[in-house]
């Protein structure tokens, strides 16, 4: 189920402001002299010490920021002395300072990137179910959100990626105390920037994410919002309002706004930024008009592209109020609104494929490609040529004293990059290619969309090309949401598969995680649905973690599948009628199939730890299938491997086999195994539960796994890749065999050779050579036929027809040809196409089979396209577009009644 969390957080606020001493810490408040207020333009209540104040401090209200060129702050902060005067003070409040946690959120299923810093606690923390690494915590997270791309540069505040400063603590409601907690802030605001209290202004609002909802408090300066404080009490998971047994703290400060407030710098980048921003100025030559930027931004907050129906008029109306010429504002506001956006990108970049994430046209990669081809689209547009990897390299260095892992993936995030640039590049060929095709389209935003989803065609390439006039507003706003909204519908689909009814029944318990050898046992049947059947324990592993399930008998009976339903095991049986509640079976299953999966499931972590020792750290498992006659592992890599590394894969792979090391399977606390082995244990994705199963190969694979492992690597016998593809962007398949599934494999690769040298009557070591010679007599005789059949086509083309024939309402010139091969059909089609004032459609008929060619130029485009579909539609033939030619094969008798 698909909770509406923004419908249900509205319906609270209003709730909560009708009482608001219940759920706002107002005794605080009021005990420092504020005073509730509803402001006269929006609505909102706030709280400020100016009791004649009418308007609250939304800077859609105010009209501007008043804080730029004059912080109401006697001290300035960059973005690292923040966070370090910030840790300092609230650890004499009895904080933990915690380092950030990886921006890719592998433990989470709902959410590829970390988007807020209590994304980090939920759910489990959040719910009770486990402690949390530190209470009360602060944590500078990065975070990552792809909603106001537009906006990134021009408003001087947007990111991408931005620090969350996190202020969390986890109690029992008797513990909970919202007073304290906002004046632990207030500390901030006032003893940390040293703002004087006139200068703070409190919003009341509500907050709702990730299944969590309660009461906040915004705060404000000079109309930038600093940060906002949720009082999370509740649970609004199932859609409806529940207590939450634990009380959260969630309170989100931009590390980047306290920078920007206490500087007063005329951007937000060039507070937090600076020596990206600097270095950026210098390698463009971009010379910033101080002057006009300086006017600009007070009026910047107005430009927010995602909240504008008219984006121009918006520009304008700034404009009017600054005394410039709109083009003139332009000219000084977009080129260092450009290098803004490349700064916050790279740097947003940096932290996620530094954090194991790759761009590509897929799930969360998707963004990253959406916001690097938007640097390439800058970089192309202002014709700057620069060094990614210098910007990269200045990003890590910046940040070092907080983030120093940073440093670590500098030289693989800029080798992505080139891979990615490369990427772009040939698309840009393909658009000059088609320009022609496209400028007789309807381009829409839907078909521009379409575009960038299927050909990563953007919409920048298509503005330099002359194909459209503008960008569409808010474009990859919309990109981003258009996949969002596809990941919730998959969501919704998964939630709707059929369950059974088990309610009431007991935790199953698995007796498989500690021995993969335990192969019968006996059990007590605590529940039967028809042919299935729940047994209070059992060693029959689930279909899960891509381990294919355990078959074999309860009683005699066949055990068909077994799976998962929460935290129960189902067995299906061929004959369910045998068993009653209450009933003690003995279970016994087929022990080959077992030992085949154990030793499979632990060769996929040792292809998996020998493809991060080789190819690289940034190799994370994207899937993995495991059967009885051969496993595969989905990892990510931005590029194919070649035969080089696969063997250095397998070498690496197999030395560990030799070391027959112990495979540890241990039962540890999620934080405990969290502090001690890092994130990297989410290797296979999500894993719910306090108590994780963590399978440890010594310091060379560590991951949580419910699987069946045999006991040291030796017992999985040697493993041989048998084959590597790249399956999609940013994902490389590999397949591979050991212990009996690689006996079974050797068996079927000697019987080929065996038949293969009985066919050629060569002995094994001469086989390669016999064929050789073979496959160069077959091309040479290839060619001549090709030489012959090439003379025979001119024969049959120079007796072939050309007819003016009308098919709905499309004249085309029609010709029937016969036994020629389809490259000299299209060749043919093509040529008459060149100087025709109609498209040429061409039959050609060779056996019982026909191909259907519709050739075109630019002018006879529109003509060929209504012609390819009256085909489709009476003749039900597939046409598939090539270059200026649609093309299709069907049965020969089909086109009897129509064309022959």
């Amino acid at each position: 189920m698909v909770v509406d969390e923004k419908k249900i957080k509205q319906e609270f606020k209003k709730k909560a402001q009708k009482t608001p001493e219940k759920y706002y810490p107002a005794e605080f408040l009021k005990s420092e002299g504020f005073v509730r207020k509803q402001c006269k333009k929006c609505g909102t209540f706030f709280w400020s010490v100016d009791e004649s104040r009418e308007i609250c401090d939304d800077p859609n209200c105010t009209g501007f920021y008043s804080f730029i060129g004059n912080s109401p702050s006697p001290v300035k902060m960059d973005f690292i002395k923040v966070w370090k005067e910030f840790a300092k003070l609230f650890e004499k409040l009895g904080y933990t300072p915690i380092a950030r946690y990886p921006v890719v959120a592998r433990w989470r299923d709902d959410m590829d990137f970390v988007i807020a810093s209590i994304a980090d606690f939920q759910p489990h923390v959040v719910s009770g179910e486990v402690e949390p690494p530190a209470n009360p915590l602060v944590v500078p997270q990065f975070c990552l959100r792809f909603t106001d791309i537009e906006n990134v540069g021009i408003t001087g505040r947007h990111y991408t990626g931005f620090v969350m400063i996190g202020q969390h603590a986890f109690v029992p409601a008797e513990q909970y105390d919202q007073e304290k907690y906002l004046a632990d802030i207030y500390e901030w605001l006032r003893r940390g920037l040293k703002l004087p209290k006139e200068e703070i202004v409190f919003h009341e609002d509500a907050w709702a994410g990730g299944g969590n909802m309660g009461p906040s408090m915004e705060f404000f300066s000079r109309s930038l919002e600093i940060g906002n404080q949720v009082y999370m009490m509740f649970d609004i998971r199932d859609g409806t309002i529940k207590e939450l047994p634990i009380k959260v703290l969630d309170m989100g400060m931009g590390q980047e706004r306290c920078a920007w407030l206490t500087t007063a710098s005329a951007t937000s980048y060039e507070a937090n930024m600076p020596k990206v921003v600097e270095l950026l100025y210098r390698l463009t030559g971009v010379k910033p008009e101080h002057e006009i930027i300086e006017k600009f931004l007070p009026y910047s907050g107005v430009l927010n592209v995602d909240e504008l129906e008219d984006v121009e008029k918006a520009w304008q109306s700034v404009a009017k109020k600054m005394g410039v010429d709109v083009q003139q504002l332009k000219r000084a506001i977009l080129p260092a609104a450009a290098i803004y956006a490349i700064a916050d990108h790279t740097r947003s970049l940096l932290f996620a494929i530094g954090d194991g994430a790759l761009p590509s046209n897929v799930g969360g990669g998707y963004n990253l490609r959406v916001i690097l081809r938007r640097v390439f689209d800058l970089m192309d547009e202002y014709g700057w040529s620069f060094d990614l990897a210098k910007v990269l390299e200045t990003h890590a260095s910046y940040m070092k004293s907080q983030y120093p892992e940073l440093m670590d993936v500098v030289e693989h995030v800029a080798t992505v990059f080139e891979v990615e640039r490369k990427k772009y590049d040939a698309t840009r060929k393909m658009v000059k290619k088609i320009v022609a095709k496209l400028k007789e389209e309807k381009l829409d935003e839907e078909k521009l969309v379409e575009l960038y989803d299927s050909k990563g065609i953007s919409p920048e390439m298509l503005v330099k090309e002359g194909i459209i006039e503008k960008v569409p507003k808010d474009f990859y706003t919309k990109l981003a949401e258009r996949h969002e909204r596809a990941r919730r519908k998959e969501l919704e689909k998964k939630e709707k598969e059929v369950k059974l009814e088990l309610k009431g029944v007991p935790p199953t318990q698995i007796l498989y995680y500690d021995d993969y050898r335990l192969v019968e046992f006996e059990a007590k049947v605590v529940r039967v649905d028809g042919n299935f059947v729940v047994l209070d324990r059992t060693a029959f592993y689930p279909t899960s973690g891509g381990q294919l399930h355990d078959v074999g008998w309860l009683d005699g009976v066949e055990v068909v599948n077994v799976f998962k339903e929460g935290n129960l095991v189902v067995h299906e049986v061929k004959d369910g009628g045998k068993f009653r509640e209450g009933m003690k079976v003995r279970g016994k299953i087929d022990v080959e199939r077992r030992v085949r999966l154990a030793q499979l499931h632990t060769a996929t972590h040792i292809i998996g730890g020998a493809c991060r020792k080789v190819v690289g750290k940034h190799v994370w498992q994207a899937g993995a299938e495991k059967r009885p006659e051969k496993a595969r592992l989905d990892i990510t890599h931005y590029e194919s491997l070649d035969e080089k590394m696969i063997r250095k894969i397998e070498e690496e792979a197999n030395r560990i086999v030799m070391l027959n090391i112990p495979v540890e399977s241990l039962m540890i606390e999620r934080n405990e195994a969290e502090k001690k082995f890092g994130f990297v244990i989410y290797q296979g994705g999500a894993v719910p539960g306090k108590i994780l199963r963590i399978v440890k190969i010594d310091d060379f694979d560590v991951q949580a796994c419910g699987g069946t492992h045999v006991k040291s690597t030796g017992e999985v016998g040697p493993i041989k890749v048998v084959g590597t593809t790249k399956i999609q962007d940013g994902v490389v398949r590999l397949e591979f065999v050991a212990g009996l599934s690689l006996l079974d494999y050797v068996k079927e690769m000697e019987s080929y050779l065996k038949e293969s040298c009985s066919v050629l009557e060569v002995a094994p070591q001469h086989l390669a050579k016999t064929v050789r010679r073979f496959f160069e007599e077959w091309k040479k005789q290839k060619k001549e036929i090709e030489v012959l059949r090439s003379k025979l086509d001119e024969v049959l083309v120079s007796k072939a027809k050309l007819e003016r024939k009308e098919f709905d309402g499309v004249t085309c010139m029609f010709s029937k040809l016969e036994d020629m091969e389809l490259k000299d059909v299209l060749k043919y089609a093509s040529e008459k196409a060149k100087d025709a004032d109609v498209p040429i459609l061409v039959v050609s008929v060779k056996g019982k089979g026909a191909q259907l060619v519709i050739a075109y130029n630019k002018n006879t485009y529109d003509k060929a396209n209504v012609l390819k579909e009256w085909v489709e539609k009476e003749l039900q033939v597939k046409m598939r577009e090539g270059k200026d030619v649609f093309v299709g094969g069907c049965a020969a008798e089909k086109l009897k009644s129509k064309l022959l």
